[in-house]
């Protein structure tokens, strides 16, 4: 039997349900806010990723998926999506449209990482971009849009780590400082931290092992060298962060793993399930639109791992969507068209139902429907069809009574809202 590739999933019902849910409320959170949906491809020019992440990265170093196509060119499957976002923002001219201009996309993503849980190799993000905002109110944006995302998930307790990378002379600078001071406990780092001081020494503050992370924590910060501009336009992101009651805190060590990054660079983290529990990252990169070859226009944004994010979405959002209420339709004798009729009705009035089409009889269907833990069956034999009624059946209650076609929508809303009575209904008998 041919099975997955290492690092891939398959998304199964009714697990996908929430996957749904959760791109829908992406969709309609970031939609208020005025963003419209960007879809760019799943693989680009290798070029595109090497000049925008940064050559210097893991990413670029070691988990880009690359390959040749037929005459020679070489592809990468997108590891982030920031770059698409900007690739097609100055090949579509996007630019000549009023700014800013907010876009946000959805979709799998791709590195070759080590396995653990929670990654994959192929993973899913959801993202924000503002383009063309130098203020620092579009950061806080980015961050109330972000936060009013999670809000809607159900999460309460997420806090904002929160840094200033400084301009590219200070990280210049930074450099500079943390190549003097890594060089002596160069014998301490790990292989790659000891390229990464060669090449660019900010990556050893992102390093994941712990005898790089004790040499991190007493390393020069950006605050050291970073000028006033920069300190300003962070600080105004914080005071507005204050304002609007999102919570956050300072984390002089956040770098983030892309080379894009100026100023601004948060990371969102869940507490509740670990100091290390990253579900968003995201940041300001002033340079990138330029250093693709377009015009020097600021931009800012997010991306959220969805892989991660289901994983721990709150039991409130959980239990709302697979709450959702499901009639069961089960047709008996010759009323199979007219259940389908009647099902095209339904859907129409927004009510999800289940067609029995398995030709299974009135005791299985409703055995059927007891391990699919449906609440509301409703049989339609060809005496209802006469009278154009279902016997509507509650397997919470045991009740059953007859309601007519026009009703039953209208009757299931209802019995929704009320809490389960204690007595047998009156109706058809089956």
């Amino acid at each position: 039997m041919i099975q997955r590739p290492r690092g891939t999933r398959d998304i199964l019902p009714p697990e996908s349900r929430l996957w749904h849910a959760v791109e829908a409320t992406a969709h309609r959170v970031f939609q208020a806010f005025g963003a419209e949906e960007i879809r760019t491809p799943t693989f680009e020019h290798t070029e595109l990723f090497v000049r925008s992440v940064g050559e210097t990265t893991d990413i670029v170093h070691k988990e880009m998926y690359t390959f040749a196509d037929r005459k020679g060119r070489s592809l990468t499957l997108r590891p982030e999506g920031t770059a698409g976002v900007a690739r097609a923002f100055l090949e579509n001219a996007l630019q000549d449209r009023p700014l800013p201009l907010r876009l946000y996309y959805m979709g799998p993503m791709f590195r070759y990482e080590r396995m653990q849980k929670g990654r994959f190799r192929e993973f899913r993000q959801i993202g924000l971009e503002i383009l063309g905002a130098a203020s620092p109110l579009a950061d806080a944006e980015c961050l109330l849009v972000l936060f009013e995302f999670f809000q809607a998930l159900g999460f309460q307790d997420l806090v904002v780590h929160l840094n200033n990378l400084g301009d590219p002379p200070d990280r210049a600078a930074l450099g500079h400082c943390l190549r003097e001071f890594f060089t002596p406990h160069a014998a301490q780092l790990c292989s790659d931290c000891q390229r990464r001081l060669e090449e660019n020494p900010l990556r050893v503050l992102d390093c994941k092992v712990p005898s790089c992370q004790e040499l991190a924590h007493r390393a020069p910060t950006v605050e050291a060298v970073a000028g006033e501009a920069s300190k300003a336009h962070v600080a105004e992101v914080e005071e507005l962060l204050r304002r609007l009651d999102i919570p956050y805190q300072r984390n002089p060590r956040l770098v983030r793993g892309l080379d894009y990054y100026v100023r601004t660079v948060f990371e969102v983290v869940a507490p509740q399930w670990g100091p290390s529990t990253v579900i968003c990252g995201g940041g300001r990169y002033d340079r990138l639109l330029a250093d693709l070859g377009g015009p020097d226009l600021p931009g800012v944004g997010f991306a959220v791992g969805e892989d991660r994010l289901v994983e721990i979405l709150p039991e409130s959002f959980r239990n709302a969507v697979f709450g959702e209420a499901r009639l069961q339709l089960v047709p008996l004798g010759g009323a199979s068209a007219a259940a389908l009729e009647l099902a095209r009705k339904l859907v129409r009035q927004g009510v999800p139902v289940d067609v029995e089409v398995g030709g299974r009889s009135l005791k299985a269907a409703l055995k059927r429907a007891d391990k699919l833990r449906r609440r509301w069956v409703a049989i339609l034999g060809e005496e209802e069809l006469a009278q154009r009624v279902v016997s509507l059946r509650d397997l919470t209650e045991g009740a059953q009574r007859l309601v007519p076609w026009e009703q039953l929508a209208q009757a299931l809303a209802g019995g929704q809202n009320r809490e389960p009575a204690r007595h047998q209904g009156t109706g058809s008998q089956h």
